[in-house]
């Protein structure tokens, strides 16, 4: 029997205080891929009890450590079970499930990283997050050296050489910017493609702290750049 691509791949959602909305995520997403895993990130809310009611599997960490830390902890376990790529999507709705099968097409093409664009719609984003998004896109394609229409998309795919050789050492919202900087100076291929989104904006379910983040990416970003190449 061939084996599917959607049985090669798993999801994992980083989740923090999302109570209201796992649960919908899950049991969406889980009609797209077999394997989904949440990583609870020290909620104090019923996020776990939410995710395992729609049917995932939960780890839940002690503290809030940040979302970087959520996603190694699910890279390490989903590529320890053999898994030959991650999708990663959040916690509050604003990526459909449903646009999955748009990453796993992109992915024969022999991409390391897929990222699921929102640029088509950041005019109906607010000023201040427009900004961030298009500033902080320039900025690193330049610095990765690849085209990047959107380098805060949660929705990506990640293969398992892609995570072997940049170890995503970040515990914050900066993963998600230095990995994209190191996929450029391995080598390694970034994909991107548009996909249909939830909530455009995300402002009121997001935990990302403009001042505190932004300067945390910019030195991510920078080290990134800078570090010697195993």
């Amino acid at each position: 029997m061939t084996k599917r691509l959607e049985d090669s791949v798993a999801a994992a959602i980083p989740a923090y205080q999302a109570a209201p909305w796992i649960g919908d995520v899950v049991r969406r997403t889980l009609k797209v891929l077999p394997a989904v895993l949440v990583v609870d990130d020290g909620s104090e809310d019923d996020t776990a009890d939410e995710a395992r009611r729609a049917g995932a599997e939960v780890v839940s960490l002690p503290t809030n450590e940040g979302k970087g830390s959520a996603l190694r902890t699910a890279f390490e376990l989903l590529f320890a079970r053999g898994y030959s790529a991650v999708v990663t999507l959040d916690a509050d709705g604003q990526h459909l499930p449903e646009e999955i099968p748009v990453l796993l097409e992109a992915q024969r093409s022999g991409a390391d990283l897929i990222l699921g664009t929102r640029d088509h719609r950041f005019g109906e984003m607010g000023t201040i997050r427009r900004i961030a998004n298009r500033t902080s896109s320039r900025i690193i394609s330049l610095v990765a050296g690849q085209r990047i229409s959107d380098a805060q998309t949660g929705l990506r795919l990640y293969s398992r050489r892609l995570i072997e050789a940049t170890r995503f050492p970040e515990s914050h919202f900066d993963a998600e910017s230095a990995v994209l900087v190191r996929c450029g100076r391995y080598g390694l291929r970034i994909a991107t493609v548009p996909v249909r989104l939830g909530p455009v904006d995300g402002r009121k379910t997001s935990h990302y702290r403009f001042w505190v983040d932004t300067l945390r990416i910019a030195a991510s970003v920078t080290r990134a750049r800078l570090e010697r190449l195993r």
